[in-house]
């Protein structure tokens, strides 16, 4: 008669890692679904698996897969399964896991590499999102940067009036695939530096409302991500929508490198509203850049400086999450003229506005600088090139 070996745990534990759950994307082990594996007398095993409600509609799956993966194991002559309900803890244990593991799984982007994502996020409309998103944009482009703009506020789209662009979103051919179609952006010229745009605002009139569903307008900005031809950006601003809902998670997953600057008002419940913006950034894994207060004062022109919109709200919120205040932006009518005009206050080095923007824009290159081929690899590319350029190519022997 065959003798098989005592039966180990360890084993059945390995075996479960072959469970996956669909939704989730990840085995029962590591997502901590799997309680407690218990090895009885005689072979028989109980395995524990905590569920995330106790009427998961993948039960009966799940509970047929561990079934049949623990009971491959040799020695096994039983499996019995109990199932149960996470408790808050391994609730929010579990989320973080499958956000961690949903960044692992980006799909690929027409965004390069080296290009710095920053994602210009509150948690609340009205804050002044876009304006900070174009001036900043403007302002790396004065600069001589190339930069992206994408506008993910699909519904509320208003970047191509503020930057001054007009035109329609043509197609071009993939350079590194001919018979692939790509988008191309709307370019303008600023200074040394470009931008290039894509909204909706280039697809629908100013005045058409864009009337979609959560899915909808995730799938759009994941359009604008994979299908447009971003070229050699150094930076990728992206004007996201207020909140914290699809279009901000769909983002996470798709750029897992962005970068996150939270804007606020002064006032106090503005900065709470901003707060949220933080706390998801961080649970998607993205790193906070920092704050920027938006309309913090009002200096008339006899001098005298009026907060109207109450007074510490980006420093408040700056401490609260941990993140430094990049810049307080004052309230002024150049910064409106400019974005009806479709010229930012950032263009404008004399206006209070426009050095303020200049001061974040200096801020955001030192923190965020553009990836550079300056070390030993790049230096080593370069000899080989010039070694290419000066040496006669050799014949090979025979």
């Amino acid at each position: 008669m065959e003798q098989f070996p005592p039966l180990n745990e360890a084993a059945v534990w390995d075996a479960l890692r072959g469970v996956v759950d669909p939704e989730l994307g990840d085995n029962i082990v590591d997502l901590g679904m799997v309680d407690a594996v218990e090895v009885r007398p005689g072979g028989a095993v109980m395995v524990r698996v905590a569920l995330t409600t106790p009427s998961c509609p993948l039960r009966g799956q799940i509970k047929a897969e561990v079934t049949a993966r623990a009971g491959a194991v040799t020695g096994v002559s039983a499996v019995d399964v109990v199932t149960s309900a996470m408790d808050p803890a391994q609730k929010a244990a579990l989320m973080a896991r499958a956000r961690w593991k949903a960044t692992q799984r980006a799909p690929k982007t027409t965004v390069p590499a080296r290009a710095r994502v920053i994602a210009v996020s509150s948690g609340k409309g009205g804050v002044g999102k876009s304006s900070v998103s174009v001036n900043l944009a403007a302002g790396l482009a004065a600069r001589g940067y190339r930069v992206g703009v994408l506008d993910a506020d699909i519904a509320g789209f208003s970047v191509p009036r503020m930057l001054g662009v007009t035109g329609q979103l043509e197609a071009t051919r993939d350079a590194e695939d001919p018979e692939r179609k790509l988008i191309r952006p709307v370019v303008r010229r600023v200074g040394d530096g470009e931008v290039r745009v894509v909204s909706m605002g280039f697809l629908a009139g100013e005045d058409e409302a864009v009337m979609w569903r959560g899915l909808m307008l995730n799938r759009a900005v994941q359009h604008f991500l994979e299908d447009v031809a971003w070229g050699d950006v150094d930076y990728l601003i992206v004007d996201m929508p207020p909140g914290t809902g699809d279009i901000q998670m769909g983002l996470a997953r798709m750029l897992p490198s962005a970068e996150v600057l939270v804007v606020t008002t002064p006032g106090h419940a503005a900065q709470m509203v901003a707060a949220r913006a933080a706390t998801m950034a961080r649970k998607s894994y993205l790193r906070v850049v920092g704050v920027v207060e938006n309309m913090s004062a009002f200096r008339c022109s006899h001098g005298e400086r009026y907060e109207l919109f109450g007074s510490g709200g980006g420093l408040r919120l700056a401490r609260e999450i941990g993140a430094p205040l990049l810049a307080s932006i004052p309230l002024e009518p150049a910064v409106a003229r400019g974005g009806d005009s479709g010229e930012p206050a950032a263009l404008d080095p004399d206006g209070e506005a426009g050095r303020a923007f200049a001061g974040l824009v200096d801020t955001i290159v030192e923190r965020c600088p553009v990836l550079q081929m300056t070390g030993c690899s790049a230096r080593v590319l370069e000899a080989l090139g010039a070694l290419g350029a000066s040496v006669a190519p050799v014949a090979p022997a025979g």
